[in-house]
């Protein structure tokens, strides 16, 4: 029987609580399905920096890198802001990308139509929705340099200081990452929209050539589109249902990942995948995580929605595991939870419907996949 090892970094906040209950939806995998999980449990962020003075010790880095995939809560809280730059709880989720090479970011948006009135949007715009949005995650203007802040005492700089970061790529990153989205878009709609800003950035027009490159010499058979990344932002809040895989960089991926979030009608329904090279045994390196943040003044409540981050293994099930069924399995338990009318309290709207608990919604989506 193949063994899948899961590294689970539960995190801060309501890391632990929503953890918590993908590891009953991992328990009925096993249990049902006869999958074998060595499912193992460490520290990240400001828990990690609570016991070792770091928000990621160098052994829970190697247990990672062994692992076939990372699954993460979230880091953070409000005890830790006055830490030093280089210690807070957030540079323990960026080792694990930087190191692990981590260079594809897999964002989702999908509208289930039980929340499809959630949205900020009309529900005939975003009902139905489902687009996946490929940000490169280790190059660009956030890891480029120089980068910094100097004195600058050139005449008229009133302050006298200058901020730099340094917009950088290679072709070799660029077509990585593409590749990447193409791959995607040969199971889902055959379409990619790759988006920079060419027409005022060189690294922007590097990225279009590249991706066309990409495209023209290895995936002539998917259609390839190009945008500039404002219009993108601008034709995602009018018609998001045209696009089905976007490519973009680090920095128009981040913001453009956040919009297409706020189409969904929740953050707590919003997993993510960071991908990177295969190992030997074939496996991409792997992190998954909601797109959530840790929501300490909710933490320890039972109010925390657990959605993103089952929805996260499911996608974990689908791209370490390649166990596509379960992972459509999973995703079907949960909008069959949904279209009963079953709620966390961030999905309370004023249709009412029914309330649970952190705790209880993990039980409802068990239950709904022994029912499939």
């Amino acid at each position: 029987m193949t063994t899948y090892s899961l590294l689970i970094l539960p995190g801060d906040g309501i890391g632990p609580e929503v953890m918590a209950e993908v590891r009953k939806v991992v328990g009925w995998f096993q249990t049902n399905r006869g999958l074998n999980f060595d499912v193992s449990e460490d520290l990240v962020g400001g828990a990690a920096y609570d016991k070792h003075g770091t928000p990621l010790a160098d052994e829970t880095m190697a247990r990672a890198q062994a692992a076939d995939a990372v699954l993460l809560g979230a880091v953070g809280g409000q005890k830790y802001d006055d830490l030093d730059f280089s210690v807070k709880p957030e540079r323990g989720l960026l080792r694990l990308r930087k190191e692990m090479d981590l260079f594809a970011n897999l964002r989702p948006a999908q509208c289930f139509d039980a929340l499809a009135d959630f949205s900020s949007l009309k529900r005939e715009v975003v009902a139905g929705l489902d687009i996946l949005i490929v940000r490169e995650l280790t190059s660009g203007i956030y890891f480029g340099q120089p980068r910094g802040i100097s004195e600058d005492h050139t005449p008229g700089n009133e302050g006298g200081r200058v901020g730099i970061n340094t917009q950088r790529y290679t072709s070799g990153e660029i077509r990585r990452v593409a590749r990447s989205a193409f791959e995607l878009a040969r199971k889902r709609g055959n379409r990619v929209c790759s988006m920079e800003k060419a027409n005022v950035m060189e690294s922007g027009i590097l990225w279009r050539e590249e991706v066309q490159w990409v495209h023209d010499n290895e995936y002539p058979d998917v259609e390839l589109s190009h945008m500039y990344a404002d219009n993108g932002a601008m034709q995602l809040v009018r018609n998001p249902r045209q696009f089905d895989v976007i490519v973009t960089d680090n920095l128009f991926g981040d913001i453009l990942s956040d919009a297409a979030a706020m189409l969904t009608g929740s953050l707590g329904m919003l997993p993510s995948a960071s991908l990177g090279a295969p190992m030997e045994n074939g496996r991409p390196k792997a992190l998954y995580e909601p797109v959530h943040g840790s929501a300490p003044d909710i933490a320890g409540q039972g109010l925390a929605n657990p959605i993103a981050c089952i929805l996260s293994f499911a996608m974990c099930l689908r791209y370490s595991f390649g166990l596509g069924a379960e992972a459509d399995m999973l995703e079907k338990a949960v909008e069959t939870v949904l279209a009963q009318g079953v709620r966390t309290a961030d999905l309370m709207g004023p249709e009412g419907g029914t309330p649970v608990s952190t705790g209880q919604m993990g039980d409802h989506i068990v239950a709904a996949l022994s029912a499939l």
